[in-house]
This record gives C-alpha cells, structure tokens and sequence, in this order.
C-alpha cells in the first residue's frame, strides 16, 4: 500500500479527517472529503481516457471544485493547464490547438459557445461544473465512481499561457511544486520562495487571486502543503474581503494593488467597523505599488504585515521586500531569492554598474528554455548563461535591492492583469475602416492602468469610438478591450516607419513617480 506524502491531501486526510481544508461561501471540504472527491474524480477522468501525461485545461473561477480538479490531475500525473474563464471562443481556441490539450472542465454558465473551439482538435473529453448540456459531461458524473485511494507523488505540472511582443499566447511550463526528481537548487529556491508567504501552522489563507495565474494554484498548493484552511472568494468584492477576514480571523492574504485601493475607498465608518486584527502577513504584487498606497495598507492593517512580491512567469519569483524593509526601501521590489542572479544590461547587452538603469535580465533555477511546443529561445531573449530577458527596466543599488523604474516591453498591467498590446493592436486591425493602430496604457487610479488605442483610417473610411468598441466584443475578452479610443490623422513615426509609443505615452504620464 502507498503512503502519503508528508505534506500532501492524503496526509492530513488520514491526520486530521475532520479538519476543514476549503471554503467558499457556505461551502467547504474536510480533508477527509477532499480526498475522497479527488479519487472519485480521478477515476472518473481515467474511466473517459485521460491518462498520465495529458493536458487538462482547467477554465474555471476561484471555486471549491478547483483543490479538487487539482488534487485529482495530480494523483493521475496530469498536467494543469489554467485558462481564463473571460477568453473567447477563439482566443480558447488557440490555446488548444497550440498546446495540444486532450481535455477541458468549465464553469461557464453556458459553455456551449466553446463547441466551435474544440472543432478539429483531438479533445477527448469536455466537463461542465455547473451548466448540464449535450456535448460536455456533467461534474457531478464523474464523482458517481470508484472512490479506490489513489496517491499523487506531486502536484500537478502547471502550464500558463502567456503573450510576448508578438501578441500571440504562448505557454510556460510553470515549476511551483516539489517533486522528488529536482535538483537541489531549485529546491532550495522554491523553499526560499514559498518562505516568504508566512504561512505557519494555524494559518488561515484568503484567496482572491485567479486560478490561470501561477499566484492562485501557488498560494493553494502552499496551505496544503502546511495542512492550513483556504478560504475562496470567487468574484473580489472590497467589503467582503472584511467580513472574511472577521469571519474567518484570515492570517494570510495576497492582493493586487487595485484589491487595495478597493478597499482603501470603502467609506471610513465601513473600514471601521471590521475587525482585521487576525492579519498576520500580507503581501502586495503583479502591479506597481504606488508608496500612498503602501502607507495606507501598513495604517490601516497595521505595521510588520506587508511585503511586496516580483516575479515573471517564465522565470518564477525574483525578489521580495519584508515588512521591515517598507518603509527603508520604498519604491524597492526586494532583495533576489535565492539562486537568483539579476544583471542589468544596456541596449548593447553590456553590464550596467550598480545605481544604473537599464534592462533587467534575471536568471533563476526555474527558468525556462523554450515555451510550450516551440523553438529554444534565442538569444534576444535568452542568453547563453540563462539569463532571461524579462522586459522591465530599472536598477540595482549599493545594497543588491531591486528598482523597477519603467517597462521596455509594451505590457499593459491592468489591475494586476497582463494586457499585451500587440494582441489588441491585431484585432483593431481586422476592422475595414482602420489602416494602422497603437496601444497604449495610460494611468487609471483604480486599476493601475487602462487600454487606450490609437488609430488611423484608411482614406475614404470612417468609423466611430463606440462601433470599434463594440466590434472588439467578437475576438477580446473585456479585460483587453479599449476603453478609449483617438483617431489620429498620422500616428508618430521614426524615420524607418516604427510605430513611437512613447510620444504617445509621454503626456499622459508626465510627472508621474513611474512610467508603468
């Protein structure tokens, strides 16, 4: 008979049965039933084909079925690949076909639009959590079966599908989980890592952040990792993260700036009438943090709780800034992890000395070569020492802390959310009316910053903001489309015909303490 893991579902399933490991809402599992859904799960998956080694795109929000689907891929050896519930049929599309992924579950209330998605590729099966319609099984299907114990050896591979200057998504093989074939120094580092969340023995973790970003698995597969409960919020609602935290005494909680400036304006008689006393650690990241805010989340939370993360998803997590350090390195994203070698390079290439700006260059033990299904990066991208290009701009001082002044990639940051212009920029031009356009992302003080297009029309044509708008809806999620549109009779141009975005950036963030 296998045993469980130390550390793993099945451990505290047989150490603390009736101990609680997941909440949303008034919904939760004991470790006992966890476990005991996850091999039914698995066995009905296996019973419809899926086998080790498969890809299984995992669409869904922040919900209670997630640690099951997880626990589930990884007591069969599957891989994980998260996937944003708010992608269009044909955005999904592309990421199927381009990884090769032999299944998908949803919670889409009405997935049904995701047929034309599947047309052509070889997926074996489609599950619905929720919607019960012709052409996907049903959740609740799969649980019927065997409930045989089944034992993971790991967490399940993760695969995220990230986009690059080109526009078009590719996937990262993340490494967020230990397993018994890694090397030592990639052990070390993830241990370095996962230090930095606190999480001791009796923490209580709240979870705002999405499965298809390596944060939410990452911070899901840590309170596993100690036996600690996780409490699921499935759409973020300012007030409500409160009364979790009141509820639940929360101990632990990482948010996305514009998660804090949500709450930060919630009148102060709500502010003041939640007890958040229970927070033991905080940490902010995935967007710059303006210091005002920092200052009101120590204020308000209370001073040697909030860090600050900064990681890229092909690389992992780079550096971390502690509490004691918030306000001696403000504006600093953190020492490096260990094993992490950060290099500073001009536009040649060349080594810049300590206290100059210039592109950040990061080498970690989990970077990658190669995303999913395509060529070893080349050079431009990875040099032959490993180091990757990460497209930040920004600085190291006399003491090794890590400054990020500016972006040298077009990547828009929205509420934490990546946004890549070039992927905008190719549907806009889909329009008959347009003949070139330029995406930007201007400040917005909610969210960090938001999508603004520039465009030109093609002579004799003509278009208005809310119709190109409107003709967005069909190929871009809502995240991604313009929320401001300028038509321009020229757009600015060097002297090769290169689009110069920053002119257009310049007066909208003049004055600014950072250019991202």
């Amino acid at each position: 008979m296998s045993v469980p893991a130390p550390g793993s579902i099945e451990f505290w399933a047989a150490d603390k049965p009736s101990g609680i490991a997941v909440i949303e809402g008034d919904r939760y599992q004991t470790w006992s039933s966890l476990n005991e859904q996850a091999n039914r799960l698995a066995h009905g998956l296996a019973a419809k084909g899926i086998k080790a080694g498969d890809i299984v795109v995992v669409r869904t929000q922040i919900r209670l079925e997630w640690p099951v689907i997880s626990a589930a891929l990884g007591k069969l050896g599957c891989s994980l690949l998260g996937l944003n519930w708010r992608l269009t049929p044909t955005e999904t599309k592309y990421v199927l076909s381009n990884s090769g992924a032999q299944a998908i579950i949803c919670d889409d209330p009405d997935p049904s639009p995701l047929l034309s998605a599947f047309q052509g590729l070889p997926i074996k099966l489609a599950v619905s959590i929720d919607a019960v319609i012709p052409d996907f099984v049903a959740y609740s299907e799969l649980l019927q079966g065997a409930s045989d114990p089944l034992f993971a050896k790991a967490n399940p591979s993760l695969i995220l599908y990230t986009s690059g200057t080109t526009g078009l998504p590719k996937g990262v093989a993340s490494v967020l989980q230990a397993s018994s074939q890694m090397d030592a120094r990639t052990a070390e580092y993830l241990g370095d890592v996962g230090s930095t969340r606190r999480s001791v023995p009796g923490s209580v973790v709240l979870l705002t952040l999405p499965m298809h970003h390596g944060a939410g698995p990452s911070h899901v597969w840590g309170a596993v990792q100690a036996g600690n409960p996780v409490v699921l919020m499935r759409r973020f609602d300012p007030e409500e993260v409160l009364k979790l935290i009141q509820r639940h005494k929360i101990t632990n909680w990482t948010g996305v700036p514009t998660m804090y400036k949500r709450i930060a304006a919630l009148p102060p008689e709500t502010l003041g009438s939640y007890d958040v006393s229970s927070i033991k650690a905080l940490a902010v990241g995935a967007a710059p943090v303006p210091f005002s805010l920092k200052k009101w989340i120590i204020d308000y939370f209370g001073p040697g709780r909030l860090a600050e993360a900064y990681g890229a998803t092909e690389v992992g997590m780079i550096s971390f800034l502690p509490p004691e350090m918030q306000t001696t390195k403000p504006g600093s994203s953190g020492l490096p992890h260990k094993h992490v070698d950060i290099s500073i390079r001009d536009e040649n290439g060349s080594e810049l000395p300590i206290g100059q700006v210039g592109e950040i260059w990061i080498r970690t033990p989990t970077t990658i070569r190669q995303y999913l299904n395509a060529k070893p990066l080349g050079p431009d991208t990875l040099d032959a020492d490993g180091f990757f290009r990460v497209g930040d701009v920004g600085m190291m001082d006399d003491d090794g802390y890590l400054f990020i002044t500016d972006r040298a990639k077009d990547m828009i940051i929205a509420g934490g959310v990546n946004i890549y212009p070039a992927e905008i920029e190719a549907a806009i031009l889909q329009h008959p009316a347009i003949q070139d356009v330029a995406v930007i992302g201007i400040p917005d003080e909610e969210f960090g910053e938001q999508v603004k297009a520039f465009c030109e029309l093609k002579p004799g044509r003509d278009v208005d903001e809310t119709s190109l708008i409107a003709y967005c809806r069909e190929s871009l999620a809502s995240y991604k489309r313009p929320k401001t549109i300028e038509f321009m009779r020229e757009l600015p141009r060097n002297t090769m015909g290169k689009l110069l975005k920053r002119e257009l950036r310049e007066p909208y963030w003049k004055g600014r303490e950072r250019n991202v």
